[in-house]
């Protein structure tokens, strides 16, 4: 006799989502911003942004190809996305040669020595990230300035950003209120009037990325809410200690890759926390170590290291905060 009902492994629910429907959705809500850098950068944004998705993608196919001998899966969008966010990170007058360097970091060793997309720890983008700014720091901190030389790429005119005049300013022995006069203001730098990598200027953008994100249910609120609300809890609480020798919340949240780091950096399915609760103390540890850098370390910036660093602690939050199992009965406090 036949056996009409076959069993397979769980899980017996989908939900209709998929990896390509997920990449290209977080792609789709990168437009804003990506609108927002052309604006601002011009054909600096334009080359950096089509330099690094390109190589990304051409890294990953030849990987697959003559190192896996696998079948190339470079159209599930993930490589595209790796490219795109890594070109965030960058400056828009960064040589295409330090591009292409960081995009096989980024896919060769971020991504693929892993074993490919799902087996990654670290965050691509960020590993590549990462890796140029310790190799090539004078080319990866020499920022355009927004609106000037639109046209032109490799002699675009460089200015410094707001975190590394408050830095250097601190270091100095100037005050919080004298620095904050040679800062753009709070709706200068919501609106991206500033200077600074591709993809982190204009809050606004990344901001319109997250409403699409949640209402797509791309990603849930628990990561982003926990890294911008400890960052703006432990800032203010410095701020209010000495308010001339720490900057205020809207500073800190509103400059550097804060925002594009919560929303889109951070919230990498393969290199963040399963359950809700795991997201958030996640995101607690990234706002914490960020601030510790910002404000106590050498690097104006700590985004980046902030959250390779909470990456490697995902196993140990995904083995100790775990939902609770489908079907188990709690009875007074215990299993």
């Amino acid at each position: 006799m036949m056996n009409t009902l076959t069993v397979s492994p769980s899980p017996h629910v989908h939900s209709g989502d998929s990896v390509k429907k997920n990449m290209y959705g977080v792609i789709i809500a990168l437009l804003p911003a990506l609108a927002a850098s052309l604006y601002y950068f011009g054909l600096g944004a334009l080359i950096v942004s089509l330099a690094a998705v390109i190589s990304c993608v051409l890294f990953e196919w030849a990987i697959q190809k003559f190192l896996l001998k696998t079948n190339p899966a470079i159209m599930d969008g993930s490589a595209a996305l790796t490219g795109l966010l890594l070109a965030f990170n960058l400056p828009t007058n960064i040589p295409i040669w330090i591009i292409i360097i960081g995009s096989l970091v980024a896919i060769g060793i971020g991504k693929m020595s892993f074993g490919g997309l799902g087996n990654n720890i670290f965050n691509p983008a960020l590993v590549g990230r990462v890796f140029l700014l310790i190799s090539f720091p004078v080319q990866m901190t020499s920022w355009p300035e927004h609106g000037k030389n639109l046209t032109s790429y490799l002699d675009a005119t460089t200015g410094a950003t707001p975190l590394s005049i408050m830095k250097e300013g601190l270091a100095n022995g100037e005050s919080v209120s004298s620095l904050m006069d040679k800062i753009p203001s709070v709706s200068e730098l919501f609106f991206g009037y500033t200077g600074g990598s591709a993809g982190e200027v204009a809050a606004a953008a990344l901001l319109v990325g997250l409403i699409f994100m949640l209402l797509r249910k791309i990603i849930t609120w628990h990561i982003p809410v926990a890294v911008i609300g400890t960052i703006v809890i432990f800032t203010g609480l410095l701020h209010l200690s000495n308010p001339e020798v720490y900057a205020g919340p809207l500073f800190h949240v509103l400059t550097g890759g804060v925002m594009l780091g919560a929303i889109f950096m951070a919230t990498d399915y393969v290199s963040s926390p399963m359950s809700n609760k795991g997201m958030i103390v996640y995101g607690i540890g990234i706002g914490l170590i960020t601030v510790i850098i910002r404000v106590f370390g050498a690097y104006p910036e700590g985004v980046s290291f902030a959250i390779l660093i909470m990456n490697g602690f995902v196993p140990l939050i995904d083995k100790y905060i775990k939902p609770k199992r489908f079907g188990e009965v709690i009875k007074a406090g215990k299993k």
